[in-house]
């Protein structure tokens, strides 16, 4: 089994649990941050000064390496950050691409996204066969990880050793930053939303994301790409599991979309006047109305992969957070996990 690997954006929500799994497993872990280790610190891996914009830097942090899990992302739902997202997400890409050839990499595991299909048909199940995002429907962020996984198709065709991984809407522990996500599932438990907006994802746990990279690492075919999903839930369900946690009575009230994405423009404006990240945006609200059957029947059966239970995930992450709990972050209730 190779054990010298080195994960790109390994302080961000799948990076760490990525390394994390890495650490347990005995594998010689070079983690490649943007700004700080965080958690990471505690774990027995190494911090390469690399950036992916950088290539010549990315070929010294590759160099005897015999995977590179590319996991770094700007993840954004503005379209003001559009030009950003491309320079990172795509050109990014391309340099990590580069850098794997110029070091000699065996294997380059690309973390893409749910978001690089488009999602239209709606009433039929979405699989890796699933057109690829042209710009007509998804976000700049959508858009970019469709360029970027055309990239690695690309250089897979042209003899690169390369899986690409789709997860869905990604939650679970590791959370340090944290995600938007995970920053709703801690208000739902401390009784901080009072309202719902109608729709939901298809959500999976990021330890099962983990759990999948390293099951490809060791054998999925060259040039094979998998979705990771786990099962669809609406924004209700998430709220109930949640408040079952912490003991309490979930919201009473649901927004229609409808009403939510006329407000939508509001929502940013008052966002970007308080230097917050927006809570929804027309295309997160659109992502709430889209597929329900998505299908990982090529993971289960290439990889072994498993999805755990999702009331068993929110169930983990809040006792995640109670035990951490990230600077700003409320409390949850007494009765939490």
């Amino acid at each position: 089994m190779p054990k010298n690997v080195t994960v790109t954006g390994a302080s961000g929500h799948i990076g760490t649990a990525l390394v994390t799994l890495l650490a347990e497993r005995g594998f010689s872990v070079r983690a490649i941050v943007h700004s700080t280790m965080g958690a990471l610190s505690q774990l027995p891996v190494a911090r390469m000064e690399a950036d992916i914009t950088n290539p010549a830097s990315l070929t010294r942090a590759f160099s005897g390496s015999e995977i590179v899990y590319h996991a770094a992302a700007r993840i954004s739902i503005r379209r003001s950050d559009a030009a950003e997202v491309h320079r990172i997400n795509v050109d990014g890409t391309r340099n990590v691409i580069a850098a794997c050839r110029a070091a000699g990499v065996k294997r380059l595991i690309h973390f893409s996204s749910i978001e690089a299909f488009t999602p239209r048909p709606l009433d039929s199940t979405l699989d890796e066969d699933r057109a690829m995002e042209d710009g007509s429907t998804g976000s700049p962020y959508a858009v970019s990880k469709a360029e970027s996984e055309r990239e690695v198709r690309r250089a897979a065709a042209e003899g690169l050793d390369a899986v690409i991984l789709n997860p869905t809407a990604v939650v679970g522990p590791h959370d340090y930053r944290p995600s938007l996500m995970g920053r709703a599932l801690v208000a739902f438990a401390a009784g901080g939303i009072p309202m719902l907006i109608d729709g939901g994802y298809d959500w999976v746990d990021v330890r099962d994301i983990a759990e999948a990279a390293l099951a490809a690492a060791e054998r999925a075919p060259r040039g094979s790409r998998y979705l990771l999903g786990g099962r669809w839930a609406s924004m209700a369900e998430i709220a109930r599991l949640a408040c079952d946690v912490a003991g309490r009575r979930p919201p009473r009230l649901t927004c229609p979309l409808f009403i939510a994405e006329a407000s939508a423009p509001l929502s940013m404006f008052f966002a970007v006047l308080l230097g917050k990240e927006p809570l929804f945006t027309r295309y997160s609200l659109a992502a709430l109305r889209g597929n329900r059957s998505i299908s990982h029947e090529r993971a289960a059966r290439d990889l072994g992969y498993r999805p755990r239970d999702l009331g068993d995930t929110i169930r983990d992450t809040l006792r995640w957070f109670s035990e951490r709990r990230p600077a700003g972050q409320p409390a949850v209730a007494a009765g939490e996990a």
